[in-house]
């Protein structure tokens, strides 16, 4: 299951219970109290990992009637990890489309007939708000849409392996700064409904494109800047939520996703020139810092390894634009 390739680290904290009473100080701490339904089959585990601005908590839940006093000042998202949730919240059976979010305090009640894996994200108040939480003080339920479910789900997961076997990027501000940005930018996704304002279509249109113009100059000024999207929303004085959605409007695909392939085409361009450069240097310089990262990304994309791309370069000198 989602525990089992996870292994205790500096960056990650991993715990499992067999017993009601092992569990309870963890309750404690977070004002929280159940009543076990299957006493004799308890289990519970859970995985913390912390970023710059954020903690993700994985948790394996047990049948249990639950009441929460949740405090949240930044905000809070939770997520199942399953397609098997089974869940009642304020009356209301919840399934694995759902997901609840919180910025604000509340009292919440939720009854879990079946034990249950999902995520918990709990956001700083230093974190600048990107427009996710319509209402204050109020949990909500709210269907998510499914693309954007499962890759947030599996960045999860792939956040929590790379705690579990590489802890030493997460003592790296860039890197864990970089995992943070793309768990940001998989959220803005998750909450998308109308990005733009209801306006006629030809002045949302023409808005978009100047808009995403801007963003391809600053991509094309900031080659080797890691690029956040509330810094970009801020520099250009507009809404996370309306940049996003400009670049959903005119290309077609989310912002992390156009700023990655620009990079990679730029990456793969200079690649093809040859020359005494090296595939990490070409990665480098063009914003990629994690580089299993960028060569998963660049083999998706073009179906070949960098290096590939280099040796051919260096046999036929081509200059691609």
């Amino acid at each position: 299951m989602l525990f089992d390739d996870l292994a205790p680290s500096s960056a990650l904290q991993l715990i499992g219970f067999s017993d009601v009473d092992a569990f309870r100080p963890i309750e404690t701490m977070e004002d929280a109290r159940s009543i076990p339904l299957d006493i004799p089959n308890f289990a519970a585990a859970r995985a913390v990992v912390s970023l710059p601005a954020c903690r993700i908590i994985m948790m394996r839940s047990f049948a249990r009637i639950l009441d929460a006093a949740y405090r949240m000042p930044g905000g809070m998202v939770i997520l199942s990890m399953t397609d098997d949730l089974q869940v009642n919240f304020k009356g209301m059976d919840l399934d694995a489309r759902f997901i609840v979010a919180l910025r604000g305090n509340d009292e919440c009640h939720f009854v879990e007939p079946r034990a249950n894996h999902y995520a918990m994200i709990i956001f700083s108040p230093a974190l600048r708000d990107r427009g996710w939480f319509d209402h204050v003080d109020d949990l909500q339920a709210l269907v998510a849409n499914r693309p954007a479910l499962l890759h947030t789900r599996q960045l999860l997961i792939d956040i929590l392996r790379t705690a579990s076997v590489q802890p030493g990027l997460f003592e790296t501000t860039e890197v864990a700064g970089h995992l943070q940005e793309g768990l940001l930018l998989a959220l803005d996704d998750l909450f998308r409904i109308d990005s733009i304002p209801d306006r006629s279509t030809s002045v949302q249109g023409e808005r978009a494109i100047k808009l995403v113009q801007r963003i391809d100059d600053y991509v094309a000024t900031h080659p080797t800047t890691p690029i956040y999207t509330a810094d970009l929303a801020r520099a250009f004085g507009v809404s996370i939520r309306t940049l996003g959605g400009a670049v959903s409007m005119v290309r077609g695909m989310s912002l992390h996703q156009y700023i990655r392939l620009k990079r990679l085409w730029a990456t793969r361009s200079r690649l093809l020139k040859g020359g005494g450069v090296t595939v990490a240097t070409c990665a480098r310089a063009h914003g990629f810092h994690h580089l299993g990262e960028f060569a998963a990304a660049y083999r998706a994309i073009f179906h070949e390894a960098p290096s590939d791309t280099l040796s051919r370069g260096r046999r036929s000198g081509v200059s691609a634009g």
